[in-house]
């Protein structure tokens, strides 16, 4: 009896609707015969949706169930088995003595690991026909790992045990023999069956005490441990909450050791991970031990963040790990999910917490302690908070709270109120900058700010700067700013004292004076004021005795000049203020990155720029309207020059870590204005291999699955083209390469350029080209029938590039079926292509046509029914010039012949045997060869004679 496919269809009683429902279920055993288990499952899936009777209802759940056995190994996916497992279930309901659906219930269940239950259904097999052998080995093969297991967890609890008791052992104090079984402990946690065995052995109690013992070593080793315990398991998850306390969990966030402060980000990362899985998917775990409601479990966790943000004596790391947090946590992945109520809460709750945060001043004592990054971060939380908002509502109660909480501080509370007031409005115009710019607009706020800058207090004056500086590069208030703040900034900047205090003026000035943008013609300051400005910039950047904290106004100051070609141009003439900006960028001072992804986007021209139409820019002279002016130094020489001086200088290399920073400050907005960069950076194929040497390609791979789609694609684009001219092997090697055919597919899109159209097939035809692994993983992101649809393009490139990527992929058992499978024209596509005058496609056709009749040579007979010209593109590709083109034709033919004589007759009959014969005397080459063994094959057939000579 066979039990590893769906079988021979049984004999049943007939019914009104048995052909249809017997002929859909011949049809889809056929097809899993042929190895198409998605088809054959869609046939099964269309019968039961007929009037079927119970016997064939589990006949076909079982043979669905053979489907998903099937097709789990070749797609990885888990849900395939459990799939497997309910189809079986349903068979069994439908009829409790089918042994088949028994069968693959229990493989099914061996997969998932549930052997218990495996076990008892392949008992039930052979007690229903003992004399079978495939059900008698499976029972032993099982019995074996039972035993195994058993074996496996009863080391294991006395390996657990024996760890906690010298972990716990005031004796064994810093020895290495606790240090070793700390370690053994995390990763005997990583497996499922060691978290679980952890677990189940008190563990989660045991690590409590490790967590009381405030040594660095042991906490790190149970928080480390815990994550193994809780990661993508939602009820282990919820037990270790219920015993550890969410209130504790959260506190160890707090504490000054970072490196602890950072392990406790790491697992409650973890708690959230398994938690929203919940949430998705109900209210039950990964084994259903413990039923509660995941998002009620959510919901305690932000709370308790939100209160750590607030308290007293938690660190500055503690506070910015909370931040992080809750970025990461609260708002919705992706717009289309509609449900944003978690953000709501939040900013209900929780909206004045962080503004306290984002309001706090880093250096008076009294205030919460909180690091440079701190505002920033909060900066990036409410805005991400405001953009998931989803109507007008929602803002104006989002603007209602920031007003009511800094008309609060600023409204008799003093100057120390106003300086909190005017810290806050500073936060919102970094994040929200539309709420940041109603808070400027509250009563007394602008004036008091204008106020302070001429305080003699260095904080004060710190603050109000600040404030002038955020609100200078809001269109709203430039304007007010340039009338009644230039001649400030510019008296700070020429009287004081203190290099904090006019390097913030400085800023405040570039700002202004980078008004206009690009636009040469549009300048704030008199010739020669902007270089001056960026002279004394680059001087305070270079200055290793100013704080990283003070230099970063620096870096802001040349984001905002670097629009000036001139300023460009000084800048990366400059080794070294580019050495101290790369070195900055690698700094703690994660605040700078955006600014030094601003300088280098200004820096290459990465920016959008299109060039106006000549005829709308004589219109718009006559309209007397502006018109914006390139600078001379923006042209596409002077651009190439820049690039390779930063190239020189190690641009990539310092980008590159700015991409593996783990910060919210790399913000999507960063990482596109560093896609944008390094697209630029490869423009030219000669810089490439730099690009390469210096890490470029292993960087780009995160920013092309992450950030803006603008960004996104950007960063695609760059990956294109190194993959297009170096050995992709070696610019992403190991797995990388496997991660770089996403991004090359999403090029692929109606939406995207027809130049990023084009590098996409060119890159993917080279990824093709090196393994099948790499052919399935182009296949799996459906890449195929794009592929086919820019064959059909009207650009002969694109159509070109596309054909040649086809050429490759038909190495793939998936294609060749594509092609062999009846009711299409690709074939048709291929043969007429090989006719065309476009060399380069013929060469990619007639190569696609010599691999598919290679591999399925019953397409050999269906060449002469695709088109009348078949035998004239055959010839013409035999009598070209081009070699290459006259070994595929020659191929083809070779392979037309091989296959049946039916075809070797009437290409002999033809003009082609004349042609075959010239070709066989010339020079021995593969044409030469091919020729001959056609002729050979044809005396074979007994179709033509050897001459005298033997040839």
């Amino acid at each position: 009896m066979t039990v590893s496919g769906p079988g021979i269809p049984e004999p049943r009683p007939a019914t009104s609707g048995a052909s249809s429902v017997e002929q859909l279920r011949k049809e889809g055993n056929e097809l899993f015969k042929c190895g198409d288990y998605e088809g054959a499952l869609g046939a099964y899936t269309q019968a039961l949706g007929l009037d079927a009777t119970p016997q064939d209802q589990a006949i076909l759940h079982r043979n669905r169930a053979a489907c998903h056995l099937k097709l789990a190994p070749v797609f990885l996916l888990q849900e395939d088995y459990d799939k497997a497992e309910t189809e079986a279930s349903k068979a069994i309901e439908k009829d409790g003595g089918d042994v088949k659906a028994l069968y693959r219930r229990s493989q099914a269940l061996e997969k998932l690991g549930r052997l218990d239950q495996a076990v008892l259904d392949l008992q039930r097999c052979v007690s229903l026909e003992p004399k079978n052998k495939v059900f008698q080995e499976a029972l032993r093969n099982i019995g074996g790992q039972i035993q195994e297991k058993v074996r496996y967890m009863s080391s294991t609890d006395a390996k657990v045990e024996q760890m906690f008791q010298i972990l716990l052992d005031p004796e064994e104090k810093g020895t290495e023999k606790k240090q070793k079984a700390s370690q053994n402990l995390v990763v005997l946690a990583r497996e499922d069956a060691g978290a679980e065995k952890i677990f189940r052995s008190n563990g989660v109690q045991l690590l409590q005490r490790l967590l009381d013992t405030g040594e660095t070593d042991l906490m790190l080793a149970a928080l480390r441990t815990l994550v193994g315990i809780c990661s993508e398991h939602q009820s282990r998850t919820v037990a270790t909450l219920s015993i550890l306390g969410t209130r504790r969990v959260v506190s160890i966030l707090g504490v000054e050791n970072q490196a602890v402060s950072l392990a406790a980000c790491h697992l409650l990362q973890v708690m959230f991970d398994a938690l929203k899985e919940g949430v998705k998917k109900g209210f039950q775990g990964k084994e259903g031990a413990i039923i509660v409601d995941p998002a009620r479990e959510l919901k305690v966790l932000i709370s308790n963040l939100l209160d750590l943000l607030t308290e007293v004596g938690v660190s500055g790391q503690g506070r910015d790990n909370a931040l992080t947090l809750l970025i990461k946590a609260v708002p919705r992945k992706s717009l289309k999910d509609p449900n944003n109520s978690l953000t709501l809460w939040v900013i209900d709750q929780g909206l004045k917490k962080i503004l306290e945060v984002g309001g706090s001043l880093q250096d008076p004592p009294g205030e919460l302690a909180v690091t440079a990054n701190s505002r920033m971060s909060a900066s990036i939380l409410l805005s991400k908070l405001f953009d998931d908002l989803k109507c007008d509502a929602e803002r104006e109660n989002f603007h209602r709270l920031c007003e009511n909480y800094i008309k609060s501080w600023f409204e008799g509370q003093g100057l120390a109120g106003k300086l909190r007031a005017i810290q806050t409005v500073s936060c919102l115009l970094q994040g929200p900058c539309d709420a940041g710019n109603r808070a400027l607009e509250l009563s007394g706020v602008m004036e008091s700010v204008i106020a302070l800058c001429a305080s003699e207090q260095e904080e004060e004056q710190l603050v109000a700067v600040e404030a002038l500086i955020h609100a200078a590069g809001k269109a709203k208030r430039a304007s007010f700013i340039t009338a009644n703040g230039v001649s400030l900034l510019k008296d700070l900047y020429k009287r004081s004292e203190k290099d904090s205090i006019r390097i913030r003026a400085l800023v405040g000035l570039c700002k202004l004076g980078s008004a206009g943008g690009t636009d040469f013609s549009m300048k704030q300051f008199a010739e020669g004021s902007t270089l001056k400005l960026a002279k004394q910039c680059r001087k305070w950047l270079c200055n290793d005795q100013i704080d990283a904290g003070t230099r970063r106004w620096a870096v802001e100051g040349l984001a905002y000049l670097t629009f000036d070609a001139d300023v460009k141009e000084e800048f990366v003439e400059d080794a070294a203020a580019l050495k101290a900006l790369f070195q900055l960028s690698r700094s703690e001072e994660r605040s700078v990155l955006f600014a030094v992804a601003s300088a280098l986007v200004n820096c290459t021209n990465s920016y959008d720029y299109e060039e106006p139409d000549p005829k709308m820019v004589e219109l718009a002279k006559y309209a007397k309207q502006h018109v914006p002016e390139q600078h001379p130094k923006d042209k596409p020489s002077f651009v190439r020059a820049r690039v390779k001086k930063l190239l020189a200088a190690g641009v990539v290399s310092a980008m590159a870590c700015m991409v593996k920073t783990e910060s919210p400050v790399l913000t999507s907005s960063c990482r596109e204005l560093l896609s944008r960069v390094f697209l630029a950076l490869v423009e030219e194929v000669e810089d490439r291999g730099t690009v390469v040497a210096q890490g470029g390609g292993r960087a780009l791979i995160p920013l092309a699955l992450e950030g803006t789609d603008v960004g996104q694609t950007k960063a695609a684009q760059a990956l294109a083209k190194l993959t297009i001219t170096s050995n992709p092997e070696m610019t992403f090697p190991g797995e990388r390469i496997y991660e770089v055919v996403r991004p090359l597919v999403s090029l692929l899109h109606l939406n995207c350029s027809g130049l990023q159209n084009f590098e996409a097939l060119m890159a993917l035809t080279n990824l093709a080209g090196i393994s099948e692994r790499l052919r399935q993983k182009i296949l799996k992101e459906k890449a195929v029938p794009m592929i086919e649809g820019y064959m059909f393009e009207e650009h002969e490139m694109i159509r070109r590039a596309a054909t040649e990527c086809m050429c490759n992929l038909a190495m793939s058992k998936e294609v060749q079926d594509l092609f062999e499978a009846q009711g299409n024209d690709r074939l048709k596509l291929l043969v007429l292509y090989s006719g065309e005058d476009d060399e380069l496609l013929q060469r990619a056709a007639a190569g696609g046509l010599a691999m598919l009749t290679s591999m399925r040579p019953t397409l050999c007979s269906r060449i002469p029914q695709v088109t009348t010209h078949w035998l004239e593109i055959l010839q013409a590709l035999l009598l070209s010039s081009n070699q290459e083109l006259q070994h595929r034709g020659a191929v083809v033919v070779l392979n037309m012949v091989e296959a049946s004589r039916q075809i070797a007759s009437t290409l002999m009959e033809s003009e082609m045997m004349e042609i075959l014969s010239v070709l066989a005397k010339g020079d021995q080459s593969p044409v030469t060869r091919a020729a001959a063994a056609c002729l050979d094959k044809a005396v074979e057939y007994g179709l033509i004679q050897p001459n005298q000579d033997g040839e």
